[in-house]
């Protein structure tokens, strides 16, 4: 008897939508402005006559030690960025009227030389107004309290930015306008209604000397802004330390974890906007304008942690997030922050407070945000999510920003919807990628099963897999459909795109989706042949190209070095590179580099250096107290753990609440703490001072807030979210002979403020209030190079 045919779920279904407007050109950066080699349309950017899709990522050079500067974009080059981002803090630079310093970590001109050596672009946010959780706004005291209309053309306030514009531009000294090298310039900080005041601003800054081929300005909770002056961009957060206590997770957060085509995200900056009765923008566009592409400056690389409200994204809340914006149709990955930093010391604090009218009190100066690249310059585990993306859209951002997105035919019915499968096509009509989008936090999503595709093109129809696929929580795909590479045509494939290696023969490289079997389907002769890929470290060949079908256990270490030659690298380390492609290799106990040869088709070892020479401190050790002998030559240092030693208990009672403001808990004073907080001694161990050996002081803790002080100084603070303080002891100032002492103060176990779930299970499961040490290390780390052929 005949078999009975395999019967299988309805594929789930997309058709080819093609753009919707013809393409444009903006006088921006085309007839005004204009750079050789820079161009802007209505769907991308160009560089060099090439589509591409930028990634920039948000740096704060005033929040981080000059001596540091130099890694932290060599960091930022080796996660994928390509545009270097910072706010200009007013208050940092303008302590008092007639007076701003560009001396030290404050040089934004070195700066911006720095960064375009290591191969970097660079976006400066002018402000006046910047907010990035910083005191008054950015704004200094004395123009806080200047009787002006702040944010406004009133001229009186317009007399103190024209000054201070005119102080940024003789900085800059040319890097921001004609034949510069600043890329963008933004001009304020979440402006709603004000329009023509952005275009006073505009001029303001021509007239200071300072111009770009890019201007941009914020454009959510559908901001009104001069047409065509400015390039809209938008945010995405999935959590947020602005809501309040008790809130549950709010669809403007959940939004985000779905692909839409609405851009503009309402919750961002709704507390300080109700504080200052600000209104915002009513009816304005929720999707970007015609005449410039999708954008993005502020999708979620992290959070902040606020007193009250204490949100702890994880890696893939992070990545699930900047997926989403891709296969959204984004033209520009923007993220804040990408790397996290300190305030600069102040008696009254640099930080956004309870006592200076904002809504929330931030740490004094902790300000770590969970970015990719943490205070203490340690990599988060969201660095390596991220990396992977961003060297997808390095390798095929030409082709994919001319693929407008397409979300399929059935849809999820709104954020609560956790049955339906959330994807998208970006496409060109002829070939493309599927995204797949399946995680969100707080409420688990379960294994999506029977998943078939079919993808209706321009030129033919594609149905895939070969047969129905399971797709587990936390995927992430990025699954390519009929992509041409080497003269071969993938007509689609079960694994996700990473890259494209140059060669003779071209090497596209996949890496397997956790618990998807990878398939590879060919345009052969005959028809389309399908592969059952076995993942590994050898590729397959068809014809005039090899397919390298990567484990998802190695996706953590995938490196993608992007200079003169693309480069493939497999790394537990931590690796960084520059403009040339020169790679550090930066571990405490380095295991080892492989690099892939397309030629040899195999993984090598690859070599490297003795270590690189210390950097400078940031803070001049003591000069009576000189560093002991580095032990790194000819013996290796492993972590040492540290016995923390009790010189004062805590209050065995402390409050429930120190107070309130706006109805949210406040944290307590400088005065109380230290009347209620534990103090520990915290004997270092010698080589613990040695730069040579860039030390990190990795403390695992639990109660209320921490300050870590050296020789009584406060260097750094932190409000406990269940994460894992680091420290990074040569930035902090730590020497020979210093005292170093942790203070923490417990939490009441009736305290009202919000924690992530396993930190409030934690504080549930005492009586009365949690303290508690579990470890405290110190890491060593050295820097060594890669020996070049």
């Amino acid at each position: 008897m005949p078999t009975e045919p395999t019967r299988w779920p309805e594929p789930l279904s997309v058709r080819h939508r093609t753009w919707a407007t013809p393409l444009r050109r903006p006088r921006m950066s085309n007839e005004e402005d204009a750079r050789p080699g820079v161009s802007l349309t209505n769907r991308y950017l160009e560089l060099g006559g090439v589509p591409v899709v930028p990634v920039s990522g948000e740096l704060h050079y005033s929040r981080v030690p000059r001596e540091r500067w130099a890694e932290r974009l060599r960091q930022m080059r080796a996660g994928g960025v390509t545009v270097v981002a910072s706010y200009l803090f007013w208050l940092h630079h303008s302590p008092r009227r007639g007076e701003a310093r560009f001396d030290g970590n404050l040089d934004v001109a070195a700066f911006v030389d720095l960064a375009v050596e290591t191969g970097l672009d660079v976006v400066l946010r002018i402000g006046p107004w910047c907010h990035g959780e910083s005191r008054n706004g950015g704004f200094p005291d004395w123009v806080q309290h200047a009787p002006v209309r702040h944010r406004t053309d009133d001229p009186a306030y317009l007399e103190l930015v024209a000054e201070w514009f005119g102080q940024i531009g003789a900085a800059l000294q040319g890097r921001a306008g004609d034949g510069g090298t600043v890329l963008g310039i933004q001009i304020e900080n979440e402006l709603y209604t004000e329009p023509g005041h952005l275009r006073t601003l505009k001029r303001l800054s021509r007239e200071a000397g300072m111009s770009a081929p890019i201007w941009t300005a914020t454009a959510w909770d559908s901001a009104e802004l001069p047409e065509g002056e400015v390039l809209p961009l938008y945010g995405g957060y999935g959590d947020g330390f602005w809501v309040e206590t008790d809130a549950p997770w709010a669809p403007n957060f959940r939004d985000h974890y779905f692909f839409s085509h609405v851009w503009d995200d309402p919750g961002i900056g709704a507390d300080v906007r109700r504080a200052q009765n600000i209104e915002a923008a009513k009816g304005g566009p929720r999707t970007p304008s015609d005449l410039f592409p999708a954008a993005t400056c502020e999708l979620a690389g992290g959070m902040a942690t606020a007193y009250h409200r204490r949100p702890r994204p994880d890696a893939l809340d992070v990545a699930a997030i900047a997926h989403c914006k891709i296969g959204n149709g984004s033209a520009w990955q923007g993220y804040y922050m990408y790397a996290g930093g300190t305030n600069p010391a102040s008696p009254e604090g640099m930080q956004e407070s309870h006592a200076t009218g904002y809504p929330n009190d931030l740490p004094r100066l902790g300000y770590d945000f969970h970015a990719p690249i943490g205070e203490a310059g340690a990599l988060a585990a969201s660095h390596a999510e991220l990396r992977r993306q961003h060297a997808f859209l390095a390798a095929f951002g030409d082709r994919l920003a001319e693929m407008p997105s397409t979300l399929p035919d059935a849809r999820p019915t709104g954020v609560e919807d956790s049955t339906t499968l959330r994807w998208a096509l970006r496409s060109d009509g002829t070939s493309g990628f599927v995204f797949v989008a399946w995680h969100q936090p707080h409420f688990p999503l379960s294994d999506y099963e029977q998943a078939r595709f079919r993808v209706e093109l321009e030129d033919r129809v594609v149905e895939f897999p070969s047969r129905p696929v399971g797709i587990p929580p936390g995927t992430l795909a990025r699954w390519p459909v009929g992509l041409t590479a080497g003269g071969v045509r993938i007509a689609w494939a079960t694994a996700t795109a990473l890259t494209l290696l140059p060669g003779e023969i071209p090497t596209l490289v996949l890496i397997a989706d956790e618990g998807i079997a990878p398939e590879v389907a060919v345009d052969g002769p005959g028809g389309i042949e399908i592969h059952e890929i076995v993942p590994g470290l050898e590729p397959v060949r068809h014809g005039t190209l090899d397919v390298l079908v990567l484990p998802a256990s190695a996706a953590g270490s995938v490196w993608v070095v992007e200079a003169a030659v693309r480069r493939l690298l497999l790394s537990d380390d931590e690796l960084q590179w520059d403009a040339a492609g020169r790679v550090r290799v930066k571990a405490a106990d380095p295991t080892g580099v492989r690099g892939y040869d397309p030629a040899t088709r195999s993984f090598t070892t690859v070599e490297t250096g003795p270590p690189e020479p210390a950097p400078l401190p940031a803070v001049s050790p003591v000069a009576a107290s000189p560093v002991a002998a580095s032990p790194v030559a000819g013996s290796r240092v492993a972590a040492s753990p540290v016995a923390a030693v009790l010189v004062r208990p805590a209050a065995t009672a402390v409050p429930v609440s120190y107070g309130k403001h706006d109805g949210r808990p406040s944290a307590p004073t400088p005065d109380v703490f230290d009347e209620l907080a534990a103090v520990y001694r915290l004997p270092l161990p010698e080589w613990a001072a040695d730069p040579a050996l860039d030390p990190l002081l990795r403390i695992d803790w639990a109660g209320d807030v921490g300050e870590l002080r050296i020789d009584g100084r406060t260097v750094t603070d932190r409000f406990w979210d269940g994460a894992r303080w680091i420290v990074n002891l040569i930035d902090a100032g730590h020497h020979p002979g210093a005292e170093v002492t942790l203070h923490l103060l417990p939490l009441a176990s009736g305290s009202p403020v919000h924690l992530p779930a396993d930190a409030r299970d934690r504080l549930a499961a005492v009586d009365d209030q949690l303290l508690e040490i579990t470890a405290i290390d110190v890491q060593p780390r050295t820097t060594s190079v890669e020996q070049l052929g």
